[in-house]
Order: structure tokens, then C-alpha cells, then sequence
């Protein structure tokens, strides 16, 4: 299988809508709740206009097809209900948050959200003015907690706090450095090629 990672323009939200929301009903068993996800509802506002913020989608290059999803926006973890000492940490713009990278079931295991953490890593770097990068987790999303500490460290592991708090992980990635003359990774845009594990 081969896939493109991109850029997302208008012409994809609709079909990035739809993995955003099929992995929060399906994966998150979340539902819909707005002060969590109005940003899957506004994605232009919140990820295509805005300058420091990013939409990427992976598609798969047979059906054409969008498959997966991965975003920053320069916006820290709030408290409540995060804990306290961890919003501070990581304030609003100075923090490049990592989010909503999901990939359809069919297409995991592929190498897709490694290559979506690559591309986004490399925007931090060419936006610049970042300080930190975050991300946050749902252990009980399948493969998600190991994958994520395969890439970040662990800043609080919610199950660990007195009562459990909301039971998600925080991490943190390194700031990347912006790269000279060929940029780092898989370029956005080019062809992505996955093997079945």
C-alpha cells in the first residue's frame, strides 16, 4: 500500500471530519462532546487559516481515499481538567500541541502516524517561536500509549494521581531544530509507501 501524506485544504475537511469523529465515537467511545472537539466542527478556522497551526491528511494513494489525520495548534493543555502544574508547563503559544492523530483501523500498523509525527515536527521547527511540544493520550485506545512513549517522554501519567484524574498521559517531544537545506523526513506531498506488519 502506498499513501501521500499533505497538507489539508478545504476539499479534505470533510472527509478528515469524518476520521476525526469515527475515532472519537469508535476508539475514544467519547462521543461528540463540544468543549473537547469543537475544533473537528471548525476545522478551517481552527487549523487551515491560522498561521502557526496545521492540518495534515494521509491518503491512500489506490482509492484516494483520506485516512489519516494529524494536526498542531499552538494551544497548551488547560486546567481544569488537566492538572494545574502541567498547564503551566506548557502554556498557549509557546506550545505546540500535537493533535488528532488517528488513522482508520484498517490503515494502522502501516507506518502512518509515525510519518505524521515526522511532517508535524518539522512545521514546529520551520514555524518557529514554539518552546515545547505536547501531546496528550487515551490509554485505552489500542496501541496508542505504546506508541507514543516509543516517540515522547512521559510529563504525568493521570493513573498515577490521587483518585486517577482523567487517566490520560502527557508527553512531551523534544522542540525540533529547523532544518537546513533538504527538509527532515518524508516530504508532505510525497508518496508514503507501508507494508502490512
Amino acid at each position: 500500500m502506498s499513501y501521500v501524506l499533505r497538507t489539508a485544504a478545504s476539499a479534505d475537511v470533510d472527509a478528515a471530519r469524518s476520521v476525526m469523529l469515527d475515532t472519537v465515537y469508535g476508539d475514544l467511545r467519547s462521543g461528540y462532546v463540544p468543549r473537547w472537539h469543537r475544533d473537528i466542527i471548525d476545522i478551517e478556522g481552527t487549523y487551515l487559516r491560522p498561521r502557526r497551526r496545521t492540518l495534515l491528511v494521509a491518503l491512500d494513494e489506490a482509492s484516494g481515499e483520506v485516512v489519516g489525520t494529524g494536526a498542531v495548534r499552538d494551544q497548551g493543555p488547560q486546567a481544569p481538567p488537566n492538572p494545574p502544574w502541567v498547564a503551566e508547563r506548557f502554556p498557549s503559544r509557546s506550545t505546540a500541541q500535537l493533535c488528532r492523530i488517528y488513522v482508520r483501523p484498517t490503515h494502522r500498523r502501516l507506518g502512518i502516524a509515525r510519518a505524521m509525527v515526522r511532517e508535524l515536527s518539522a512545521f514546529v521547527a520551520e514555524a518557529g517561536g514554539y518552546e515545547a511540544v505536547y501531546l496528550h493520550t487515551d490509554p485505552a485506545v489500542p496501541g496508542a500509549e505504546p506508541f507514543w512513549r516509543s516517540l515522547a517522554t512521559v510529563v504525568c501519567d493521570e493513573r498515577e494521581l490521587p483518585g486517577g484524574g482523567q487517566g490520560i498521559v502527557h508527553f512531551e517531544l523534544p522542540v525540533p531544530a529547523p532544518s537546513v537545506g533538504e527538509p527532515a523526513g518524508e516530504p508532505v506531498g510525497a508518496p508514503l509507501t507501508a507494508t502490512a506488519c
